[in-house]
């Protein structure tokens, strides 16, 4: 990952979006950006779902109102913006879903060529998004470990640089900004706990990263104390929930894995070993949910809040009231739960 001198907080500008924070991102001066308005999402709060959670306050973090409806707006936008100044050729990425729309639409606009590998099963709008954005789009049989697979071998063929989770630090480094806005939309000041639902691990690691940078950096008071971070996953694929509670410091691959959450149907994680770090770090859990449990998270997230949550959306809310049931935090905690994406990903 990279490491920053330290930055004031004076520096924040005042644009309404994540590059407000650009004194605290890896750009040069006068680099250009290539920006559509990723971040600074709504950050609501919900006392109906605290009250019936079992916690003194919650809020949900709405990433589905980013540019391509998800938080991979975020990471790709500052990838993008970096292969563009270095001058690469093309990039490719391997996908569940997101990250490959969040590809495609920043390559368009970075007039970058973009390749995407995607398995058959990725939910159809997904897809016609990706081709909408005219990137290259190669579906593949199996998962995202082997549409990794094939991006990475494209990658060795062509010259074109592959922006897999991970594989390079710049998709930390954007996903980082949701740590920061959730500080200063609450007035800088932390919750007690971030339920964050994870695949590949890049937005846990990311806001993790943010939220140490700014007790390092002053921007918080040096006696704060960081949120629990707790993960939440599919029943059908939790390497990351399994090597946690077997005390690994990394994931085996998830056999078979299955979920209609994409974005949560990512069997070998490769942000892996840094994630289960953050974990014991902050003294947080893992938890996983079964579709059935997904399905009635998504309903209620959505009928409770107007929130367009996804299934990712509607894992982190079933798993608050695992992490509350479990005593991973008490009856006074607030609680931060992100919805990764926008539920209209999902229907057709």
């Amino acid at each position: 990952m990279v490491k920053l001198a330290a930055v004031p907080r004076s520096a924040i500008g005042t644009q309404p979006d994540m590059w407000r924070y650009a004194a605290a991102l890896p750009i040069r001066e006068g680099e250009a950006r290539t920006n559509r308005g990723e971040g600074m999402t709504a950050l609501t709060e919900l006392p109906e779902l605290a009250q019936e959670i079992g916690v003194a306050r919650l809020w949900v973090k709405d990433e589905g109102l980013n540019p391509t409806a998800s938080f991979k707006a975020r990471g790709l936008s500052m990838a993008i913006t970096r292969a563009k100044a270095l001058g690469l050729p093309g990039v490719c990425v391997p996908t569940a879903g997101n990250a490959g729309i969040a590809l495609a639409a920043y390559a368009a606009a970075a007039r970058m060529p973009a390749r995407v590998y995607a398995p058959i099963t990725t939910p159809p709008p997904i897809l016609g998004s990706i081709r909408a954005y005219g990137a290259e789009l190669h579906l593949v049989e199996g998962h995202i470990g082997d549409a990794g697979k094939a991006t990475m071998q494209f990658a060795k063929e062509s010259g074109y640089f592959n922006v897999a989770t991970v594989r390079e630090p710049y998709r930390v480094e954007g996903m980082k900004t949701m740590g920061y806005e959730v500080a200063e939309q609450l007035d800088w000041h932390l919750p007690d706990a971030v339920v964050y639902p994870t695949g590949g691990g890049e937005g846990t690691i990311g806001i993790w990263k943010a939220f140490n940078e700014m007790v390092d950096w002053g921007w918080l008071e040096p006696d704060t104390r960081l949120p629990k971070m707790v993960i939440a996953q599919a029943a059908g694929c939790q390497p990351l929930v399994r090597a946690f509670h077997d005390g690994a410091d990394r994931a085996t691959p998830w056999e078979n894995p299955t979920t209609h959450a994409s974005g949560l149907r990512v069997p070998g994680p490769l942000g892996d070993r840094l994630t289960l770090r953050t974990l014991r770090e902050s003294r947080g859990g893992a938890f996983a949910c079964d579709e059935d449990e997904i399905r009635r998270g998504t309903f209620r997230l959505a009928s409770a809040s107007g929130i367009d949550a996804a299934p990712e959306g509607g894992c982190g809310l079933q798993v608050a009231r695992k992490m509350v049931a479990a005593g991973l935090v008490r009856a006074d905690a607030e609680v931060v739960v992100f919805n990764t994406g926008s539920g209209a990903s999902y229907r057709w």
